[in-house]
């Protein structure tokens, strides 16, 4: 079990290779390792030892019916959920079931809480690998190890000019790498927010609100109040099982069974809905921050001075009016990986080389150049 938990840790190493954003990172790494250490937490429990307890008589073997209840589900009575425990039921929502079968609220999803969280991870990772498959190592090619800064003086100025070559001759080349990127955390937002409604699904609707039900329910008066958390995943439940009798007559026993893994489960599904919700809000500004990007050349300067310093305002201003918003994106993943004096004189070079051309034509390009 520990062995396996290390070897979740390679998904939240840190790339020295800065090719994506933190809210980004926050869905292939940070989520990705809750689900998958979810998942495994819920399996050592379902697998090792009893996840379900049924109480019957002795006609029954115990594992038989455990097996039986476990595999076929259980259930609850929604209407004897707001009786009062001790003297109108023994537990909330147990109780007798006769002539109710409209009011019988089954429990499915616990033996394939595993599967779903584990499932839930790959869909995590999904526009992550999308990205790196797109990406193809442009940022790390370009990096030629001057993220470092250490080297001869000879190498580190072949290396600018290799760079400021490659910057100079596929200047406004770079809109639909840049796009692609833009796709993937779109297809972030449309992934967590898709999860929200396989949860709600997988929980025959409960999920949605799940978070505000808890919220209310602890700030009101939990006599007045079914308590949503032992209504999703109750920690007792009702299980009718058949057999045939002496006589060849069908009998029908009834049983309560105890649900442990519950526990476990809930402290989970309370966590993710926040989580999700968190997710939800940071990908949904990021990408209000991206249309803002792509449609404000004004706004691109202003990052970048923001965010290196060492650059010339004027360096920026020329560079961002003579290229296009892939430009700008590629620039900036550069300047997160590359040492900042080195980053500040390709940025240079490449704003005096385009201020000696500007009444030059610029490559892949007839006539006026555009902002975007």
């Amino acid at each position: 079990m520990l062995d396996i938990f290390r070897g979740l840790k390679s998904l939240v190493k840190i790339s020295h290779v800065n090719t994506d954003s933190p809210v980004f990172r926050l869905h292939y790494s940070i989520t990705v390792i809750i689900l998958m250490s979810f998942s495994l937490i819920v399996t050592t429990r379902q697998y090792v030892g009893n996840p379900i307890d049924c109480v019957h008589t002795k006609d029954i073997p115990e594992d038989v019916l455990n097996t039986y209840c476990w595999i076929h589900s259980t259930y609850a009575l929604k209407s004897l959920f707001l009786k009062k425990v001790g003297s109108e039921v023994p537990y909330p929502g147990v109780g007798n079931s006769d002539g109710k079968a409209l009011d019988k609220k089954i429990y499915k999803y616990y033996q394939w809480v595993c599967f779903c969280l584990f499932f839930q991870a790959i869909l995590f990772y999904t526009p992550r690998w999308l990205w790196k498959s797109w990406e193809g190592g442009k940022i790390h090619a370009l990096m030629m190890d001057l993220d470092i800064g250490i080297c001869s003086e000879i190498e580190k100025k072949q290396k600018k000019k290799l760079l400021l070559d490659y910057l100079w001759d596929n200047l406004r080349y770079h809109n639909w790498w840049a796009y692609r990127y833009y796709v993937c955390e779109f297809l972030s937002l449309c992934n967590v927010i898709g999860q929200m409604f396989l949860m709600n699904k997988f929980f025959d609707g409960e999920f949605m609100t799940f978070g505000l039900d808890v919220i209310t329910h602890m700030e009101a008066d939990q006599e007045d109040r079914m308590d949503p958390m032992i209504y999703i995943f109750p920690r007792m439940t009702k299980c009718t099982f058949y057999k045939y009798g002496v006589s060849g007559e069908v009998e029908r026993h009834d049983a309560i069974c105890i649900l442990p893994l519950n526990v476990v489960n809930e402290k989970i599904y309370i966590f993710l809905w926040f989580w999700f919700i968190i997710l939800t809000i940071l990908t949904t500004l990021t990408l209000f921050y991206r249309i803002i990007i792509i449609f404000s050349p004004r706004m691109r300067v202003y990052l970048l001075r923001l965010r290196f310093r060492l650059v010339r305002r004027d360096a920026i201003e020329i560079i961002v009016r003579r290229s296009k918003m892939g430009d700008w994106f590629l620039l900036y993943r550069l300047g997160e990986n590359l040492d900042s004096i080195i980053f500040r004189d390709v940025m240079q070079d490449l704003a005096n080389r385009l201020h000696n051309n500007q009444h030059h034509r610029v490559p892949g390009m007839k006539g006026e150049i555009q902002d975007a």
